[in-house]
């Protein structure tokens, strides 16, 4: 077989067969990750593309034996749900600005979270937390001949804006709930290099996206419900993880592509964020330091993500993979966030050579555990509002997408 013909038949259809991949990714990542970082737009040999899609995903995480301070049954119930669905949208357009330069710009929402147990023996600790995110990209890559296929070096900066609120009983009885509210951003970089043989579809890339420094925390804490009114509060500085990706993927046989990741995530760069009034020196605002007031407590571990799959051209207008993700859960000790287990599939469908449609879905295993008290900095102690367990529960997800390329 010619290599044109090789060529061919691992042509626009299969290339973007780990893109299906990719979009199962989100269905329940560690630490605050939804959507995380995707370039692989940047890589499409069309002069100009761009492409929308979106991703629901469905845990169904539930809390059970739970208890309050000390062990206690608050009489507000030993089970709860401990995740809501949420969806991960990205719009992204992509450039040739001269031979060999492409440049790209994109929206996501790489962070979020969103539990609402409403009221359970696990209330003094959240009855509500949704965090959510915007970011606002632009990367660009230079590339050469190297070899039998094109070496490429890239670069980019992202903008984050980062918004959230927490709630939670401050008042068994009655039952009263106060508020947090905060807000952030700050500013990112990329870079990497991949390595390209269109001619067997082989690529190669390896990406670093650095940390977001959160020097600006700012919000209000409302304890009305107990009559202190609402406070001006700020964080002290706060990072959004950095990360290093490593994709793989290549032609194996005529019509059939074998593509593969591995993702690191500095999730320990979160562990409890002191929140503190404005006015008090930020000398004294750190964790269970003098002027804390109240506290964001995550105490993640850093996050691994390895994936696998298998694609397939069928035809001119149809292709399809396959894909197991393994996510290494962010959690010990305390925290839901164990290991997952997520089997996605999909299809692609080009009805014409520039438009591509994508539909995938994912269903995976939330693996089972305990959340308890642990010690954190200066010995503070997090963890002794609310203990309870979890079993192994279920994860599903869908996505769809589309292309326009010319």
């Amino acid at each position: 077989m010619t290599i044109l013909r090789l060529k061919a038949l691992l042509g626009a259809g299969c290339f973007s067969l780990a893109l299906i991949g990719t979009a199962m990714n989100p269905a329940h990542a560690g630490g605050l990750e939804r959507g995380g970082y995707d370039i692989d737009l940047l890589f499409d040999p069309a002069p100009f593309a761009t492409e929308a899609e979106a991703t629901y995903v469905m845990p169904d995480r539930k809390y059970e034996n739970a208890r309050g301070p000390g062990g206690a049954d608050l009489g507000l119930g030993t089970s709860a749900d401990g995740a809501e669905g949420y969806w991960v949208p990205r719009v992204g357009m992509k450039v040739q600005v001269v031979q060999g330069v492409d440049c790209m710009v994109d929206y996501s929402q790489p962070w979020g979270a969103h539990t609402a147990p409403g009221m359970w023996n696990g209330a003094l600790s959240n009855t509500e937390t949704d965090i959510k995110s915007n970011n606002y990209a632009g990367t660009c890559s230079y590339k050469f001949d190297a070899g039998k296929g094109q070496l490429r070096f890239i670069g980019g900066l992202f903008y984050q804006d980062i918004s959230g609120f927490k709630e939670s009983l401050v008042n068994v009885l009655p039952a009263l709930t106060g508020r947090v509210d905060l807000e952030a951003s700050g500013w990112g970089w990329r870079a990497g290099v991949a390595y390209e043989i269109p001619d067997i579809a082989l690529r190669a890339s390896l990406v670093y996206n650095s940390k977001v420094k959160l020097d600006n925390i700012s919000g209000a804490l409302d304890l009305t419900s107990i009559g202190r009114g609402v406070t001006d509060i700020y964080g002290s500085t706060q990072y959004m993880p950095d990360s290093v990706e490593l994709k793989l993927q290549s032609g194996i046989a005529p019509g059939w592509l074998a593509f593969g990741s591995i993702k690191w995530v500095n999730w320990s760069l979160l562990q409890s964020v002191p929140i503190c009034p404005v006015g008090a020196p930020s000398s004294l605002c750190f964790t269970n330091g003098p002027a804390e007031a109240t506290s964001l407590d995550l105490m993640y571990r850093d996050g691994w993500t390895v994936s696998g799959g298998i694609g397939h051209k069928f035809n001119d207008q149809w292709s399809g993979a396959g894909q197991l993700t393994w996510d290494r859960g962010t959690s010990h000790g305390f925290g839901a966030q164990t290991d997952t287990w997520t089997l996605g599939g999909g299809v692609a469908y080009t009805p014409k050579p520039n438009i591509e449609v994508r539909l995938a879905g994912a269903v995976g295993v939330l693996t089972s555990g305990h959340s308890g008290i642990v010690i954190g900095e200066n010995g503070k102690i997090i963890g002794d509002d609310a203990t309870y367990d979890f079993g192994n529960d279920l994860v599903t997800a869908f996505s769809g997408g589309i292309k326009i390329k010319f």
